[in-house]
């Protein structure tokens, strides 16, 4: 199965997904990718703590929950599909063995079994109601190799095509004494043909994508409290916004 969903009929008017939501490799390319599991269990495989993270949300804005059920370095669900990084030979310093000789035929197979049915059931999902607003949750590391420490705890990532969410969201959150909001913060938030893209900007769906620092997020416990936190915020947020 190339994703899982939790909640689907659940009334609330938010979609959460998780695009990397699990370092699972398929049985057809022989469970591995040819790195270590330490590797796998890295930030390059999936976004560490965010599939729970999402999970809770859904549960606390009684909202469905869609997650991508394999690892991004097979595919990654949240490029377009004629994007040269949807299928990765190398990030942040580990080249990925089974990945350097994939060719168009192995990546249409890829599309075909992983990356097309999970947008599939993306759309479908969003499309339940007129008024869908789109949650996409990712997880970053605190440092990529060689680089300065990132010091956000939340990055709320957007598009300049659509800022009606996010920008007032990041306002709300920087209200909170305790945290470092990112604005468009680790990297900029839009990339044509991303899932946001996809789901949200062409059809014109109110969406923010929210990503946590990994650390803050590697247990359950965490992951529950940063939802109890989150939710009445993204609930507040929306409720102020225009149709």
């Amino acid at each position: 199965m190339a994703f899982s969903i939790s909640g689907e009929n659940r009334p609330g008017r938010w979609l959460v997904t998780c695009d990397h939501a699990t370092n699972r490799v398929p049985d057809d390319l022989g469970g591995t990718l040819g790195i270590s599991d330490t590797d796998m269990a890295r930030h390059i495989a999936y976004d560490v703590g965010a599939a729970g993270l999402a999970r809770a949300l859904g549960e606390a804005l009684d909202s469905p929950v869609i997650c991508s059920d394999f690892s991004r370095l097979v595919i990654d669900p949240n490029r377009g599909e004629d994007d040269p990084t949807l299928v990765m030979k190398l990030y942040d310093g580990t080249i990925i063995p089974a990945n350097h000789y994939v060719d168009a035929a192995e990546t249409e197979r890829r599309l075909d079994t992983l990356y097309r049915p999970y947008h599939a059931a993306y759309a479908r999902l969003a499309a339940r109601q007129p008024d869908t607003v789109i949650l996409a949750i990712h997880s970053f590391t605190p440092c990529l190799k060689g680089r300065a420490v990132r010091p956000w705890h939340v990055g709320v990532l957007y598009s300049h095509l659509d800022e009606r969410l996010s920008k007032p969201l990041i306002a709300r959150l920087q209200a909170e004494a305790d945290l470092c909001i990112g604005d468009n913060e680790p990297y900029a938030g839009h990339l044509p043909g991303d899932a946001i893209d996809m789901h949200a900007l062409q059809p014109g769906r109110h969406n923010t994508l929210i990503e946590l620092r990994n650390d803050l997020i590697g247990t359950e416990a965490q992951q529950q409290a940063w939802a109890i936190r989150l939710a009445p915020i993204l609930s507040e947020v929306l409720i102020g916004l225009p149709d």
